[in-house]
């Protein structure tokens, strides 16, 4: 959408394909009983400059509401809070010495600028040397496994590095604290106000069109086909869609390109989202370290999103981060409803099944590439062996973690050199 705005404004004729029925993608929203909000949790901080730029270029980033929120640890079957540093030094999980190595980890983290380094080293080696071995067992590891999986055995410590980053940016731009921000209405009104942007700039939206085919025609020109047998030609194509998919997509790419692109490693996501009658214990993030819980973590979206959004109800969004192929993702929505809501109910004694308002499923299986040990050495380009056809996907996000802010990020920096071989007014989708 952003490279659609950007390319518009540059003058150019641009058509833009969307599979969905509606335009955002993983950050698109959808309906909980009677209120609509985002099919997966997002924030925004302070130092999301770009989104934060795109925002006020669509007339919205006036309307943020900046809140400070607060984070819970359940550790041992119990709930801690560590939202400040007297709550980090009371934190009975940890010892004196473990507590400052993991303090120390953090902050030597925050300060690294060279993080290149850090993508040669496997994330567990380089976190035990640094946290000692007792805070790597009782905090790290099961963090790691929680949103990797077993393919944290092949990530680098680059993946700790742009997570602690992110959360310090503000603070390194001069900011002195971070703050956690939305716009009312979530992503559906930002959504629905960017596609009106795009069609008013001058794009041509095609909703509800899956690409089955992207082929070079003899004659000149790039054939999009759709799965409903339509094709048009277009002078230049750029592909915003994930690496594997991008292989299937473009046959006549050279046989080295279709292997580095299906060779990209995804991780992938289930994502319950839950409507309750009551809070649960007002952190924004509560981790989870004991291996019993079936989900990632707990995102009460109320401990930052006014309830009144949600009809005075409570918003809990439970992750559970899966390799892309991990049999899980055959499971039935109940069968996820079930595994989810015995353990939230064990956790927070308060609720019961009747506080259970709506239950919903959302699986995605490509969401994030893997930072594998030496990635930014061998990231998918944006340009092709077709020169008409270019890739700018999230797989080259490479000292970033996956949020809007870097995808918005992505779009702006790849617009130039999109510009550069897109010198002639041209339909592009």
């Amino acid at each position: 959408m952003t490279l659609a705005h950007r390319l518009t404004q540059h003058g150019h004729e641009v058509t833009l394909y969307e599979r969905a029925e509606r335009l955002g993608g993983l950050a698109s929203a959808w309906s909980l009983g009677d209120i609509v909000w985002d099919r997966h949790y997002h924030v925004t901080l302070l130092s999301d400059s770009y989104l934060r730029s795109l925002l006020a270029d669509l007339g919205l980033e006036n309307d943020m509401h900046w809140v400070q929120t607060k984070t819970g640890f359940f550790v041992d079957g119990r709930l801690y809070s560590m939202s400040n540093s007297l709550e980090f030094l009371r934190f009975p999980a940890l010892g004196l010495v473990s507590k400052a190595r993991l303090a120390a980890t953090i902050l030597y983290a925050s300060r690294i600028k060279r993080w290149q380094r850090l993508e040669k080293i496997p994330v567990a080696d380089w976190l035990r040397k640094w946290s000692g071995r007792a805070t790597y067992e009782k905090i790290w590891l099961p963090l790691l496994r929680s949103k990797l999986g077993d393919s944290y055995k092949r990530t680098s410590a680059a993946f700790i590095w742009t997570t602690i980053a992110r959360m310090y940016a503000a603070r390194r731009s001069g900011l002195k604290k971070e703050m956690f921000g939305y716009v009312p209405g979530g992503y559906s009104r930002i959504l629905d106000v960017f596609h009106h942007r795009v069609v008013e700039d001058g794009a041509e939206v095609e909703l509800g069109k899956q690409v089955s085919r992207i082929s070079r025609r003899p004659s000149g020109g790039i054939v999009v086909e759709t799965s409903d047998h339509g094709n048009r030609t277009f002078d230049r194509v750029v592909l915003t869609v994930a690496s594997p998919i991008a292989a299937m997509l473009c046959p006549d790419l050279s046989e080295g390109e279709r292997s580095h692109l299906e060779d990209v490693e995804y991780q992938g996501i289930v994502c319950c989202s839950v409507l309750l009658k009551k809070p649960l214990a007002g952190y924004y993030v509560t981790n989870i370290t004991d291996a019993w819980v079936p989900f990632t973590a707990v995102i009460e979206m109320s401990a930052l999103v006014d309830r009144d959004q949600f009809g005075g109800d409570t918003l809990v969004y439970l992750p559970r981060y899966l390799a892309s192929d991990d049999p899980s993702f055959s499971f039935s929505d109940e069968e996820w409803q079930v595994r989810f809501t015995e353990a939230l109910l064990k956790m927070y004694p308060h609720l019961d099944r009747d506080d259970i308002i709506s239950f919903q499923v959302s699986r995605e299986r490509l969401v994030y590439p893997l930072p594998t040990i030496g990635y930014s050495e061998n990231v998918t380009p944006r340009a092709t062996s077709i020169p008409e056809i270019h890739i700018v996907n999230s797989a080259q996000i490479v000292n970033g973690t996956l949020n809007v802010n870097e995808t918005v990020k992505l779009a702006e920096e790849a617009l130039p050199e999109l510009l550069r071989v897109n010198d002639s007014h041209s339909d592009t989708p």
